[in-house]
């Protein structure tokens, strides 16, 4: 779970992502796509390791919390007995009660939480929240996990762009139309599963780590414990609506905000809260 391993985890999923784009940009036009989807990934992959955080916050619509609002004391709170730098906090207008952290590095760090959560939750319940969160910060787990919300984001369009190229004969040579239709239904068809994979790869047992350290933290898991449980409650009876986030970053979010299919609930990166709850108030201080 330390800097290494996530540095590696990093390196190869803008690896994948990488050839992904340079495969499709070849199917889509030859040898002058694929130059074309070079220069693109190569500004992509940049783009991509320093302003993620920021599309992120950007898709939610985030604004930054002035100084003396009760989130941002308790975010101080917590950030200076974690021994992290103040990191910016963020607020985001909706009814579903909810937090994430975000940010490449811990001195460029960010933590959003929608309004609703501050209503729904006392004061060491939230605090627990914001240890939750913040260790993500500091068990460097945010850039990965930004990178990888966003990376999903872009092969659904891929997969997109895949459905629409196969619709349209593609754009190769004539010799290799045929191939390149049979290729693109393919990549049209396995890159939704493709995110499905990559957002598996952000572990469940990164959210028990997390729930761990902040629970040793504040010396308590109890305030924790009770704030996972309202918060499941609430975002069971009133998700994300349809347009208002993005499924792909679920993984980002302290539990998850979309609800869909069995499938759906069976492939989700976050364990279940009777699980993580569980082992909280077995938690011995």
């Amino acid at each position: 779970m330390g800097f290494f391993t996530n540095a590696v985890k990093t390196t190869i999923l803008l690896a994948l992502l990488t050839a992904l784009v340079l495969w499709i940009g070849n199917l889509l036009g030859g040898t002058s796509g694929l130059i074309v989807a070079f220069v693109f990934v190569i500004i992509m992959n940049f783009v991509m390791f320093w302003w993620s955080h920021k599309i992120v916050l950007w898709m939610y619509k985030a604004k930054e919390l002035p100084q003396g609002h009760r989130a941002r004391r308790l975010v101080r709170e917590v950030s200076s007995k974690a021994g992290l730098p103040m990191p910016k906090v963020y607020i985001i207008e909706s009814a579903t009660p909810n937090a994430f952290a975000t940010g490449p590095t811990p001195k460029r760090a960010a933590v959003a939480v929608t309004n609703s959560i501050l209503d729904l939750l006392d004061d060491e319940e939230l605090k627990g929240v914001l240890a939750h969160e913040l260790s993500h910060i500091r068990n460097r787990d945010t850039l990965i996990q930004t990178i990888a919300a966003v990376m999903a984001g872009v092969i659904s369009y891929v997969a997109t762009m895949a459905r629409w190229g196969a619709m349209f004969g593609g754009m190769g040579g004539d010799d290799d139309r045929g191939n390149n239709l049979l290729e693109l239904l393919v990549l049209g068809i396995l890159a939704p599963l493709i995110a499905l994979l990559l957002q598996l790869a952000l572990s469940r047992t990164r959210e028990y780590f997390a729930d761990e350290s902040a629970a040793k933290l504040l010396h308590n898991g109890k305030g924790l414990s009770s704030a996972l449980k309202k918060l499941e409650k609430a975002n069971a009876a009133r998700p994300f609506k349809r347009g208002e986030g993005n499924p792909s970053t679920a993984p980002l979010f302290i539990v998850n905000p979309f609800r869909g299919s069995f499938i759906f609930e069976l492939f989700s990166t976050h364990p279940s809260i009777n699980k993580r709850t569980g082992k909280l108030d077995s938690m011995k201080f």
